[in-house]
């Protein structure tokens, strides 16, 4: 979930999401982490086993969700629990590679419209190239210090477009993850102040990389680059071996520039307003 910004795409009936997990693709650790991130999100409620869902409880969308469900024969079932568990919240239904067969298509039998897919991007975290210095004086730094979490997340909140209203109740949820031990934070600070953002989830063997994200007046400057080149170091250090993430339409060109290559995709399920 490096972006928020969705592909629209046309549905294509009958299938889940590309290749299965489990298919010898490594797709299985890959699904269990980005899993792992967005259920840490589920301050307010989350569920595991027959319907996999978060529950946050903020006005915003990526923050709530479900994940998975076992079948698409539960889907019914399951779309019923969602609509009741994620009540007066906007939320998205997540389908991917761990998505059973024929989950997009009973969704859309149960009154869920398909808005959008991101791409799954996988690179193995072999080969890095230790980033010089740069001549403006930008460096990497872990955000550890609760006072700098404020910061953190009012910086990517922004560039999301997130009301700032929401940020007290982000900085709480994001400081009592359950699973924090698993969790770097990098941040990009010139001058004193953070302009750059990305979250490494090290977990299942695999350095999945989210929320990476630069402040609108310092774009361009390949803030992007040095965050997506800190992630990966950060996941090797972890002992990771691969690295993941969901790459926006804006992203993918410098994400495949970094030898990440497609493997699979989420397609983006919402009840029509």
């Amino acid at each position: 979930m490096t972006e928020t910004h969705i592909t629209t795409t046309a549905p294509v009936p009958g299938t889940g999401s590309g290749p299965r997990a489990g298919d010898g693709t490594g797709l299985a650790e890959l699904t269990a982490n980005f899993r792992q991130y967005l259920l840490g999100w589920g301050e307010a409620e989350r569920g595991e086993g027959d319907l996999d869902y978060y529950r946050s409880g903020l006005a915003t969308p990526q923050f709530n969700g479900v994940v998975r469900t076992p079948s698409p024969e539960a889907v019914g079932r399951s779309a019923a629990t969602a609509r009741s568990r994620l009540a007066g919240v906007p939320w998205w239904w997540w389908v991917g590679p761990d998505s059973p067969e024929g989950t997009s298509a009973a969704l859309a039998r149960h009154g869920m419209a398909e808005f959008g897919s991101v791409p799954v991007m996988v690179r193995p975290l072999d080969g890095l190239v230790e980033a010089g210095e740069r001549s403006d004086g930008l460096r990497i730094e872990a955000v550890e210090e609760p006072g700098r979490l404020t910061e953190f997340v009012r910086t990517y909140s922004a560039s999301m477009g997130i009301a700032p209203d929401l940020e007290a109740d982000m900085v709480r949820i994001e400081a009592h993850r359950a699973d924090n031990a698993d969790v770097v934070r990098l941040a990009a600070v010139l001058d004193g102040r953070i302009v750059g953002t990305t979250v490494v989830m090290a977990a299942h063997g695999v350095a999945g990389i989210f929320l990476v994200h630069v402040a609108e007046a310092h774009r361009r400057r390949g803030i992007g680059g040095v965050l997506t080149a800190a992630a990966l170091h950060a996941g090797r250090e972890r002992g990771m071996d691969r690295a993941a993430l969901l790459a926006s339409p804006a992203g993918e060109p410098l994400y495949r520039r970094f030898g990440f290559t497609a493997v699979s995709e989420y397609r983006l399920f919402a009840l029509p307003a």
